[in-house]
């Protein structure tokens, strides 16, 4: 520029300002910037756009958009780059008031200004936008463009609208990773983890590529199904693929293999990694809180701070005192609370971390000083830590506190079932029958439906699903059979059916076969008669498992020499030789 002065031409601008933008040199796309101005040269509209460009790579949004309200006129190109800009920063109102503005200027939008004006319609307030956007779409010629589909498809899976986002996955006349990667993501974000499994296989036997936000989104749901078999041989996808090194990837298998109960392939892939996240160290304290080895959890977190490259957070600390209270290690996880609330080390404190203080007290049998700490947490106690007290209340059958705290989530939660049902446990326990049917009587009053317990296995790249008393499985009799098998054999090692975990007043011969009945017995049974006796059976339980089947559960593990994983919506069960690793506790 120095020595051609005047004599600059477009392509010379032109080459300059490319280079720049692939290096992603600001002062050098400055400079160019001055030059022009200072020589009077009148850049035309694709060179304003290349500066646009540039601007917006280097995260100078203020300066991309002076130079776009400078231009006089302004092309299609033009408009995408700084609504992409507004986007990729997070200002989607700026996204879609820009783009309300190119409409109105008579610019008509191309397949990437809808595929990136879309991204910006993400959340309740603006989905609305993203419809009236969608009804542009059809009306123009890039309705079954891939880039197009792959956001709107995004746009209704993101909004819970996941059957819409299938209609327009399957009427895509072609898809790319994009596309199939947005459709797993979105039935994996919103718990149809099934789904995503499935259409992952039937994309693989179709021939997709997958990119590591596919291998993440159908880990995320494997690790909801606890499908075992099926992350192993997504994890060898991975690497045979031989990916470049992506740390929510591996934070994924992580995750995955901990929900699977295998905590020695989840701490192999955590060691193997070059770098960590916060997420990966949060990731593998979990794994090991929600299985109960609290020492390791400890142990872990110490490393944590030694090595003083991450800084922990309040998700850390959270973990960290769950596992704790999973660990039956009392004393610690108080210990580490004070230490924390003391030090004040950058961590905030939240009703989260006070609840799992109230969980630890509450593990320790001190229900009227967790009631104490309650009262004077600087916090409104919310459901969560009310039910984690109620939860100790049925475990030590405190009846009086266990009262306060059911009164109070009955206040809070009219309509949360599980509330109820630990009620009612707490009284069946105690022989108050009584309350248990005033509790029924006041859950049909408010209408308040229990959601069914149901219990999952994998087995032969199947998952089989039971539901309690459940006569649908196509070997439903020697399923039964099985069940009523286990029970006469553990019944002579010494097990009793807990028949409190039947909430109904009836005779004693009727409650011990509607626990036969019960959901985690039948996948249990499924699981004797089908996984070899040198694998673990693992089971997955959507609600809490009940005293009686966690007991059934040990005396099948010592009896017949098993090794057992069920995992609840509380926590992973790890029974080995008839003992638990919960302690009973849960």
């Amino acid at each position: 520029m120095s020595i051609q002065g005047l004599d600059m031409k477009f392509k010379d601008y032109d080459a300059l300002l490319n280079a720049c933008v692939n290096l992603k040199s600001l002062r050098g796309g400055q400079r160019v910037q001055a030059h022009m101005i200072k020589t009077h040269y009148l850049p035309p509209v694709y060179l304003r756009t290349r500066l646009i460009v540039l601007y917006l790579k280097c995260e100078v949004l203020s300066d991309a958009r002076m130079v776009f309200d400078e231009m006089r006129e302004r092309n299609v190109v033009s408009w995408t780059a700084m609504i992409s800009g507004y986007t990729k920063s997070g200002f989607y109102s700026e996204a879609l008031s820009l783009f309300v503005q190119m409409l109105r200027s008579g610019t008509y939008p191309n397949e990437f200004t809808f595929a990136t004006v879309l991204t910006s319609c993400t959340g309740a307030y603006v989905f609305e936008y993203g419809r009236q956007i969608h009804s542009l779409i059809v009306k123009s010629p890039f309705e079954l463009h891939v880039y197009v589909g792959s956001s709107l498809l995004d746009l209704y899976a993101k909004a819970g609208r996941i059957h819409e986002a299938r209609i327009i996955f399957d009427g895509l006349p072609e898809r790319d990773v994009v596309s199939c990667t947005a459709m797993i993501s979105g039935y994996a974000q919103l718990g149809f983890d099934n789904k995503a499994l499935e259409l992952f296989c039937t994309l693989q036997r179709e021939g997709m590529a997958s990119n590591y936000v596919t291998y993440a989104s159908i880990v995320t749901a494997i690790s909801g199904l606890a499908a075992f078999e099926y992350g192993k041989q997504v994890h060898a996808h991975v690497l045979r693929s031989e990916l470049s090194f992506f740390i929510v990837l591996q934070n994924s298998l992580i995750d995955m293999y901990s929900k699977c109960g295998n905590l020695t392939y989840s701490r192999r892939v955590f060691e193997e990694m070059p770098e960590r996240s916060v997420i990966s160290w949060n990731a593998m304290l979990a794994g090991y809180s929600k299985h109960g080895i609290g020492n390791i959890v400890v142990d872990l977190y110490n490393r944590m701070r030694e090595e003083n490259k991450i800084k922990p957070d309040s998700a850390t600390l959270l973990t960290v005192l769950s596992g704790c209270s999973h660990g039956a290690m009392e004393n610690i996880g108080l210990k580490i609370f004070n230490e924390t609330m003391a030090e004040k080390n950058g961590v905030d404190l939240s009703v989260e971390h006070y609840g799992c203080v109230v969980d630890l007290l509450g593990r320790a049998g001190q229900l009227e000083r967790a009631l104490r700490f309650i009262k004077e947490m600087p916090f409104e106690p919310n459901a969560a830590i009310w039910g984690s007290l109620l939860g100790a209340c049925r475990v030590h059958k405190n009846v009086e506190v266990g009262k306060i705290a059911g009164d109070r989530l009955l206040e809070i939660e009219p309509e949360n079932a599980g509330n109820y049902v630990i009620l009612c446990n707490l009284y069946a326990s105690e022989g108050k029958w009584d309350e248990v049917r005033k509790m029924r009587e006041l859950m049909k009053e408010k209408t308040v439906l229990k959601e069914p317990g149901k219990s999952w296995i994998e087995f032969g790249r199947t998952v089989h699903t039971f539901y309690a008393s459940d006569r649908l499985h196509p070997r439903k009799e020697e399923i039964f059979s099985k069940v009523r098998e286990l029970s006469d054999r553990i019944k002579a090692a010494g097990y009793s059916p807990d028949l409190s975990s039947v909430l109904y007043d009836v005779d004693e011969e009727q409650k011990e076969k509607l626990l036969l009945g019960h959901s985690e017995k039948l996948a249990l049974a499924f699981g004797m008669m089908n996984v070899s006796e040198s694998k673990p059976i693992r089971i997955m339980k959507n609600l809490r498992i009940c005293v009686d089947c966690h007991n059934f559960a040990k005396f099948v593990s010592k009896v017949y020499g098993r090794e057992v994983f069920i995992r609840d919506k509380s926590r992973f069960h790890h029974i080995v030789n008839g003992m638990c690793l919960c302690g009973d506790y849960w």
